[in-house]
């Protein structure tokens, strides 16, 4: 298996890495290197793996393989933390009759190898690759967990943080020490020239952390590159030690027993003097070197790709020698985006420019997620409808935070910048889609609301072709948690308002709205779980003459949504003469006008058989 993999994959591997280290007078000896970090770890991979890789390595040599799992209708997704979901890694081997009652196979645990106590970016900042944060387990508890998520057929997804370390790092703790090898490893600085020729193109991603991308290190008298939180030290990947260290690193875990890797801020891998160093082309050079060194010694592995930049940005690490899988931020961001404006335009328009993706490759769609909500659509897009994107998004951080009148959500503000007075936004589904404000009022018709908003959009992601995926505890509706205001390690990273403890079976509930969510939901999964049509990748978004629906076609199934808390109509192009709602069971009449109810969603498969003669 190795040896051939090797010899099918080891060309495409060398031209990448010449592309980045070839000008060395050492290359063919890091080539050299290279080879034995791979040959070492495709020896040591657990057999249950063997199987996969060898199942994988056929798919890669085929031209016409059958669909891959990430392509069928039945994976469903879930990310979950640790500690919140269940204590600890043998607590959460528990949870599994909960996960597969869901019916969730897919599921992504947020980082959990070691980090520093107090402020670490929710696990982000990484000390080891190879221990596990004491509080959750073991790397053994890990391995069996992998086991028996395999055992019942549940694939692991793992983050792979290869922009960055933390300061804590033995790396970094070398480098500070004044250890040149390390130092290397780094971007490490003394001329403040240096440093400030470098922040005058660079966009700041942390602004109320520190303004820049450099953290100054008084004890050295030195600056460190740190594009995130200022104990994130940013690797410099121009250094191939650093190369070949990570991957060592991001085999071992793969062999843990992981099947999908999360490629952390892939956009800000590589850094180049007058440029924004985010998405170079030699970061995609990286990201696919990456991609052959997994295909010849884990072939089994997939990437997923984090590009949270420009919608155009992001699709171009979608490709089957780089990303397989990616999130969809233009969908989430987008799904927000109308239903506080109530208008498809703009999420139909979006997409229709760029849900299409390589053969091969899918789309992770998702709600909400372990981060923030920015807003990522493009600006030529709005433009297009009239739009002006500066004060679109004024208006979306000032509705979802509350401060709009008639607003029904309840956010926080995330990196509020004092400059641009940019931000982008926190909360659980639950709260940001009105159902904590219903229940806190005890409104009946804001409860309705907000469920039927939930449950449409619910519905639509479930539709949509791709992985979709759960953040745990939206499952259940849950509310924010605003007692992070008080923890001196959280109180100023206001993520942590949705990254809510819930340890519970899912039998409990503090509101029976919240379980009324919990039920559709599973009804919901189990609706597309059935339905091959809503696998694989095709789609098509219809124009829709009432700005209040948005609506699409898998096959023959037609999906219709109302974004709104009025009556929508509209009219479906079919070839047959009617169609049965998936989600209802209700018969309707195509060609003819239909009116939508108040955020209802449709899922209308026309019914073929039945009229032929």
């Amino acid at each position: 298996m190795y040896a051939e993999q090797l010899e099918r994959n080891m060309s495409e591997l060398t031209a990448r890495l010449y592309a980045l280290y070839g000008k060395r007078w050492d290359f063919y000896k890091i080539l050299s290197r290279l080879e034995s970090i791979m040959k070492k770890a495709a020896a040591a991979r657990p057999a249950y793996l063997r199987q996969q890789d060898a199942d994988a390595a056929a798919q890669y040599g085929a031209e016409a393989s059958p669909r891959p799992w990430y392509l069928s209708q039945e994976t469903v997704g879930m990310m979950l933390y640790v500690d919140l979901f269940a204590g600890n890694l043998r607590g959460l081997a528990d949870r599994i009759p909960y996960l597969r009652e869901l019916g969730v196979n897919y599921v992504h645990l947020m980082p959990l190898f070691d980090c520093p106590a107090g402020e670490n970016d929710g696990g982000y900042a990484i000390s080891s690759y190879r221990r596990v944060q004491p509080r959750l387990g073991t790397i053994d508890d890990l391995r069996f967990v992998a086991e028996e998520f395999h055992r019942n057929g549940i694939r692991l997804v793992l983050d792979f943080v290869f922009n960055h370390t933390s300061d804590e790092h033995e790396w970094a703790q070398k480098a500070r020490a004044g250890n040149r090898k390390y130092r290397n490893s780094y971007y490490i600085y003394r001329d403040k020239a240096e440093v400030d020729g470098w922040n005058a193109t660079l966009r700041e991603i942390f602004p109320t952390v520190r303004r820049g991308s450099f953290t100054y290190l008084a004890k050295q008298r030195e600056w460190v590159w740190t594009t995130f939180n200022s104990f994130q030290w940013d690797l410099n990947y121009s250094n191939p030690e650093v190369f070949l260290a990570m991957c060592e690193e991001m085999l071992f875990i793969a062999n843990l027993g992981v099947d999908v890797l999360r490629l952390d801020a892939l956009a800000f891998v590589w850094k180049e003097k007058g440029t924004v160093c985010e998405s170079l082309p030699k970061a995609h050079v990286v990201i696919q070197a990456f991609q052959y060194v997994a295909r010849i010694a884990c072939p089994s592995l997939q990437f997923k790709s984090e590009a949270i930049v420009h919608p155009d940005q992001v699709i171009q690490y979608i490709q089957r020698n780089e990303c397989r899988l990616s999130y969809n931020p233009l969908q989430m961001a987008l799904f927000w985006s109308t239903v506080a404006t109530r208008d498809t335009r703009l999420l139909t328009l979006s997409l229709k420019k760029r849900q299409s993706i390589p053969d091969g490759c899918a789309w992770v769609n998702y709600i909400r997620c372990h981060d923030d909500i920015g807003w990522t659509f493009s600006d030529e897009d709005a433009a297009q409808l009239g739009i002006d994107g500066y004060l679109h998004r004024q208006f979306l951080n000032r509705f979802f935070t509350g401060r709009f009148d008639g607003s029904f959500a309840a956010g926080e503000p995330f990196q509020l910048n004092p400059t641009t007075g940019d931000c982008r936004i926190c909360g659980t589904m639950a709260s940001l889609a009105g159902l904590e404000q219903a229940e806190s009022c005890n409104n009946e018709e804001w409860r309705f609301m907000a469920l039927e908003r939930m449950k449409m959009m619910y519905a639509v992601l479930f539709a949509l072709p791709g992985i979709p995926l759960l953040y745990a505890g939206d499952e259940k509706a849950v509310f924010n948690d605003y007692s992070y205001r008080d923890d001196p390690a959280k109180r100023d990273d206001s993520r942590w308002v949705h990254r809510v403890a819930d340890r519970g079976s899912g039998s409990g509930f503090c509101y029976a709205s919240q379980k009324e969510l919990a039920d559709r939901l599973r009804e919901i999964i189990a609706a597309r779980k059935k339905e091959p049509m809503l696998g694989g990748q095709d789609v098509f978004f219809y124009d829709t003459q009432d700005s209040h629906v948005f609506a699409f076609r898998r096959g023959t199934i037609h999906v219709v949504a109302n974004f709104s808390e009025s009556p929508a109509g509209f009219r479906i192009d079919a070839w047959s003469a009617s169609s049965t709602d998936l989600l209802s069971g209700r018969m309707f009449a195509n060609h003819l006008p239909q009116e939508l109810a108040p955020y209802e969603v449709r899922w209308l498969k026309e019914n073929l058989k039945k009229e032929n003669p």
